[in-house]
């Protein structure tokens, strides 16, 4: 087993060596236009979209597809280090043996003498690893550890997971279903007459309530939005399709022809992909470009 490992390692570590001098030959002086003009913070929103098309591949259970999101994930991360390289901020090197050497600290179960019996228990000396030997203070509340970087819907379910933790959570599902239509009632009333900023706060706590739903139903609230906002636009892409068949423009005065084409679009799509439309015809525009 140690050779398997030896060996599967020495080879992940040559495939690294020559992807990360393609990643500083497009940052070089001589490289890609492009890539030099990028930074750090211009790739924030490319590393959460490649994130979430990632998820969306490993949802897909396609591991050729999730293959090569996990490239994609490599060559940003890849990127962003090398960029603070550059700054002479930190090197590759540098953020690879810091982690390594983290993961080894929190894993004295596998790399030391510590004995655990379940995960619970690996969790439990995570936490007491952070304090003792890193020397991080413990939070104020238990909702600190959760980071404010999240997208809003992600942080909204590990906000609730970190309370329900700690006991604070609805006995069952019905008291969750009960609390989406009060906050769906509440809408409604600001709707009536509320202003902007009560709207806003009433469709915030209908949300909220809605994240509390997936949870306890076991459904991750971004992976269920980022399919039906898949599903919706492949359907929408069919309307666009047909519409342009039929010469007839999409704008409100031809609603009832767009509807149509819409309950044509619900027909049977492949269950292997999501990106396909009914009887199996391409999308005209893919997931991504």
């Amino acid at each position: 087993m140690d050779n398997e490992i030896t060996n599967a390692a020495a080879d992940a570590a040559a495939a690294f060596s020559r992807f990360t001098g393609i990643v500083m030959k497009l940052r070089a002086p001589d490289g890609c236009p492009w890539d030099l003009e990028q930074s750090p913070a211009s790739l924030r929103g490319d590393l959460i979209e490649e994130t979430y098309e990632c998820i969306e591949a490993i949802d897909e259970k396609d591991p050729a597809h999730a293959g090569e999101e996990l490239g994609d994930l490599f060559l940003l991360v890849t990127m962003i280090a090398y960029m603070y390289q550059q700054e002479g901020a930190f090197s590759i090197a540098d953020v690879l043996n810091g982690e390594s050497e983290k993961i080894i600290r929190r894993h004295p179960h596998v790399f030391g003498d510590v004995k655990v019996k379940d995960s619970a228990e690996v969790l439990k000396n995570w936490a007491q690893i952070k304090v003792e030997q890193e020397g991080r203070k413990p939070k104020d509340s238990i909702l600190d550890e959760v980071s404010r970087g999240l997208p809003p819907l992600d942080r909204a379910w590990k906000l609730q997971k970190k309370a329900a933790k700690a006991g604070f959570d609805w006995p069952d599902i019905k008291g969750v279903l009960e609390k989406i239509r009060e906050e769906l009632d509440e809408v409604e009333e600001a709707l009536r007459g509320g202003g902007r900023e009560q709207i806003e706060e009433e469709l915030g706590d209908l949300l909220f309530a809605a994240v509390n739903l997936c949870r306890f139903a076991k459904v991750e609230a971004s992976v269920a939005l980022q399919k039906t906002n898949a599903k919706f636009t492949h359907r929408f892409q069919y309307v666009e399709k047909q519409m342009k068949k039929t010469g007839a423009e999409m704008k409100p005065e031809n609603l009832t022809l767009m509807d149509e084409f819409w309950e044509e679009a619900k027909g049977p799509v492949s269950p292997e992909r999501t990106d396909r439309l009914p009887g199996g015809a391409e999308s005209p525009l893919p997931l991504k470009p």
